[in-house]
């Protein structure tokens, strides 16, 4: 009786529709298809195979993935470790570097998704792992791509092909914004990391995924329509994209990480809405005078904060992309001395990592001191909670404009232009978040965007809807 039971167990997972995910390296990409794989699996009925890049993996990163508490119909597949030591140096910056590994990891692809059975009804794909597109079209298996940004860096990427052929020199010299057809302009200031040097290869590799998009069945986004609805309006009415052509749109999200059972007890013992979370990212770091000046900021504003420290990098503002939860940071040997001694019970010093989702969905929590990452950015929607913008790296300072100027959920940290935000400017910001009136109307738009994430999601909602025609169109394709 017990073996035939397996059997019926294993026929039915045989059975169920299955579907393949394949993230590119770095926790901030990882996550959100993490969290879209478990969605499918536990909402809609899924067999998922999560194909895991293993090449240069974060301890986070295996952490996360090879928990023992893993539904069942969800499958880790650890690709074989490429070698990528001849391809890539210290030097190498982050997108080319991710890319670099994806292309190296993914030359087994088409043999790894022939051997899976039965066979995936589609691969979800994010952004650097484009290479697929050609292993999934010789096994006619629909690839979609995942793009966890926000749709307004997707509206600028679809664009790029053209800006490029269009204009000459670089774009951050242009006079004016650039206008994104349809949606909000961008200005120069803020265009992301990888389009501010046409000359290096983090442009070229950008260039080469984004130009390949339209090879999409279907373009999933993490995001909704109460939060971006022009640009979503525009990718899917506007005539420039309707021409490239421009996939299927659907915009499923805030697909978040989900709060688990751990809590601070710290955070316990202070007033509701008090206490700023100071946290930049997995991957975000600041320089060692940049630390001192928000230790100090953080000090001189006498507010409540829990504050995750990493060792500073005075050389790239994203030094632990590739190694998140693997630092171990002595906080005393870059904080001021006495710091934690003078600001006693109120601030809470971490070290390296917090649980993240747990402190922004704790009554205590009234504000959050963010790099504006897109990821960061929807669990503080998700939470009702509003932000300090204090944007790092990558499309963090378009996330921060739209934040700030079209969203009207976070303040600004200060305007540093490459150069160091002051201890003043930082204590002004956070005693605007947790004191003063701007901080109580950004609170309240925070409040009500929560509430339109929380209905986006249930059953009936545009993101969930827009999930499960996804959803029917695969397992439609299982009775073909």
């Amino acid at each position: 009786m017990g073996t035939e039971a397996v059997s019926a167990r294993h026929l039915e997972a045989i059975w169920k529709p299955h579907v393949a995910v394949l993230p590119s390296p770095g926790l901030g990409h990882v996550t959100p298809l993490f969290e879209l794989a478990l969605r499918l699996v536990t909402h809609h009925g899924f067999r998922v195979s999560f194909l895991n890049i293993t090449t240069e993996a974060s301890a986070a990163q295996n952490q996360l993935l090879h928990s023992p508490r893993l539904p069942p119909d969800l499958h880790i597949v650890d690709l074989p470790p490429a070698d990528v030591s001849t391809l890539v140096s210290p030097e190498t910056t982050v997108v080319a570097r991710l890319s670099i590994i994806a292309q190296q990891s993914l030359l087994c692809l088409e043999a790894l998704l022939a051997e899976l059975t039965p066979k995936p009804r589609a691969l979800i794909i994010d952004l650097f792992c484009t290479q697929a597109f050609d292993a999934c079209k010789r096994l006619s298996i629909p690839t979609f791509t995942f793009f966890t940004p926000s749709s307004h860096l997707l509206a600028f990427s679809l664009f790029l092909p053209r800006l490029d052929r269009e204009v000459e020199g670089e774009f951050v010299d242009l006079p004016q914004p650039v206008e994104v057809p349809g949606c909000a302009p961008i200005r120069t200031q803020d265009l992301l990391d990888q389009v501010r040097n046409r000359k290096i290869d983090e442009y070229k590799w950008y260039l080469y995924h984004l130009s390949r998009l339209p090879m999409a069945a279907g373009i999933l986004l993490n995001t909704w329509v109460d939060l971006e609805p022009v640009t979503l309006t525009a990718l899917r009415e506007h005539s420039f994209y309707r021409q490239i052509p421009t996939p299927p749109v659907y915009p499923v999200g805030p697909i978040i990480k989900e709060a688990g059972a751990e809590r601070v007890a710290w955070l316990d013992r202070q007033p509701p809405e008090s206490v700023l979370l100071v946290t930049l990212g997995s991957g975000g770091t600041l320089s060692g005078e940049q630390v001192i000046e928000l230790a100090w900021g953080l000090e001189l504003s006498q507010q409540r904060f829990i504050w995750v420290v990493r060792t500073p990098s005075d050389a790239n503002a994203c030094a632990t992309f590739f190694s998140a939860g693997s630092d171990a940071d002595d906080p005393k040997s870059y904080l001021p001395e006495g710091f934690e001694e003078r600001i006693g019970e109120r601030g809470l010093v971490v070290p390296s990592w917090c649980p993240q989702v747990e402190i922004l969905g704790h009554a205590s929590t009234g504000g959050f001191l963010s790099h504006c990452g897109w990821n960061s950015t929807l669990e503080s929607v998700a939470n009702g909670v509003p932000m300090i913008a204090w944007p790092l790296y990558a499309e963090q300072r378009m996330n921060a404009t739209m934040l700030v100027e079209q969203v009207g959920m976070a303040v600004r940290a200060g305007e540093s232009d490459g150069g160091v935000i002051g201890r003043k400017e930082i204590e002004k910001a956070v005693r605007v978040m947790l004191e003063g009136e701007e901080g109580k109307a950004v609170r309240r738009k925070a409040k009500e965007l929560k509430q339109r994430a929380t209905e986006t999601l249930r059953n009936g909602g545009s993101s969930y809807e827009s999930l499960v025609s996804l959803a029917d169109l695969w397992k439609a394709s299982c009775a073909e």
